[in-house]
């Protein structure tokens, strides 16, 4: 029996136009990119207080804290809910765990997209292959345009000396597995909409000042 054809999508009385208006802004994804240590947590953090402190709707997805919960690893599941439940929905850092990664991700920035918030987000997200689903995930729920990919290329030697939580270190000890640049690869993108230049000694504010630019000049506010 195909359960899938009895999930049918429910339209809403509000809809994304309301939404939108009511804002004064277009919902869209901002998809921050780059090596572990490059500056988009950062990056994405200084652009998220400016465009709130302008007046502007936005929200910020990082790495790190959605693997707290929505994506939290086999170790964090397993006191509440147990082995069985853990190993099945648990994700670690392996291909294929950080591809189940990203779609959820992709899933709930889309949602939040549509909503008509600025969505930010600053994952590692390796692979293009995974980078483009989102993509296409947010274009689906949207508009073509809805989804901006911001590359923040900073050299590998200039993360690995930045290192802030140690990783890059353990990694070299074999103390961590799959770790981006390390052990495992990173595809840069090709055609991303912005790219910053992480290793040119800009400051922060100017970086996120570039991608809000970006952004007024697109007409998303």
């Amino acid at each position: 029996m195909d359960v899938s054809k009895d999930i049918v999508w429910h339209q809403h009385s509000v809809d994304r136009e309301q939404r939108e208006r009511q804002l004064g802004q277009q919902g869209c994804v901002i998809w921050f990119t780059g090596l572990s240590g490059c500056g988009k947590s950062t990056i994405a953090n200084a652009l998220d207080a400016m465009l709130v402190s302008e007046g502007r709707a936005t929200t910020l997805l990082d790495g790190d804290n959605v693997r707290h919960g929505l994506c939290a690893p086999p170790a964090v599941l397993e006191p509440e809910h147990g082995a069985e439940f853990a190993e099945r929905f648990g994700l670690g850092f392996g291909a294929v765990d950080r591809e189940e990664n990203i779609r959820r991700i992709g899933n709930v920035a889309a949602l939040m997209a549509s909503a008509g918030l600025i969505t930010l987000t600053a994952f590692v997200s390796p692979y293009r292959r995974d980078r483009d689903r989102v993509r296409k995930i947010v274009a689906q729920a949207g508009r073509a345009s809805d989804f901006v990919e911001v590359f923040v290329d900073t050299p590998l030697e200039v993360c690995e000396a930045r290192d802030p939580k140690g990783l890059y270190k353990k990694a070299r000890a074999g103390e961590i597995k799959h770790f981006t640049g390390i052990s495992d690869p990173y595809e840069s993108p090709e055609s991303p909409e912005i790219r910053l230049d992480g290793g040119a000694g800009e400051s922060v504010e100017a970086m996120a000042g570039q991608v809000r630019e970006w952004l007024v000049g697109k007409g998303v506010f």
